[in-house]
């Protein structure tokens, strides 16, 4: 079956402006153009098209898009099976959040405490997604989907008590290096050398492992990324350097 632009976009719910867009980039081009100008699509397009939503609908750039499906090893199938892997594990993550959420508000609503376990789940749900919508992007980018959803698994599966040790370890954490930065002392010194090991327990908790090379090129983001820099430097300025500069020194 053929389809022109417009039932094509009627089908799709893709503008016929994207459309146009995407056969400007070479992203997706029509089957044919007739001599009045017109685009006109083929089954392969419409499939096209399906995968090229698919990977939207995964945060995929435009670029990189187009990449996958112009490498002759492309597997539409193997990718399609990818995407449905990745997004069931995202509405297995989303429906965990909500439902934590939905009953922290519930509890609240009725003025009633929580259980310690109900507490928990919902705050790290509130993490992973905070953390996901924040650096999930860059994230991904940079460790690859496994990597993310591995630390995303990671927090949510902490035991309460482990959970209370990792929201400790990070105000420590700070307040030992506002400490630290206030005092005037190296990166090299001993106190350097604790908040390597306390942030890498940290890591630990939140990730599951951290390699040396891992820790480091985490701490480096505090550095580059101005939203970790914020973070640290919020009330003390020096402390996202100082923490970069200790893991680059202490980290084992």
């Amino acid at each position: 079956m053929e389809y022109s632009i417009q039932a094509l976009s009627r089908l799709s719910g893709v503008t016929t402006r994207t459309l146009r867009w995407y056969d400007r980039i070479g992203l997706l081009k029509p089957g044919r153009v007739a001599d009045s100008g017109y685009r006109y699509y083929g089954s392969a397009e419409v499939d096209q098209l399906q995968d090229i939503l698919y990977y939207r609908a995964l945060g995929v750039e435009l670029a990189r898009i187009r990449e996958c499906l112009d490498d002759p090893a492309f597997d539409r199938l193997s990718v399609l099976r990818n995407h449905l892997a990745k997004l069931s594990a995202e509405r297995q993550r989303l429906d965990g959040i909500i439902q934590s959420l939905t009953e922290t508000i519930a509890a609240e609503e009725r003025n009633e405490s929580m259980n310690d376990e109900a507490k928990f789940a919902a705050f790290k749900g509130r993490v992973v997604e905070e953390n996901e919508k924040t650096y999930g992007k860059e994230a991904r980018a940079r460790y690859g989907d496994g990597a993310v959803d591995s630390a995303n698994r990671a927090v949510l599966n902490l035991s309460p008590e482990q959970c209370r040790e990792w929201k400790e370890l990070e105000e420590e954490i700070l307040r030992r290096l506002e400490a630290a930065v206030e005092a005037g002392l190296s990166p090299d010194s001993g106190e350097g050398r604790a908040i390597t090991a306390l942030h890498r327990r940290w890591l630990i908790l939140s990730a599951g492992s951290c390699s040396p090379e891992r820790h480091r090129g985490i701490a480096e983001l505090y550095v580059a990324d101005p939203r970790f820099a914020a973070y640290y430097d919020r009330s003390v300025a020096g402390c996202a350097r100082f923490l970069r500069d200790a893991v680059i020194r202490w980290a084992e």
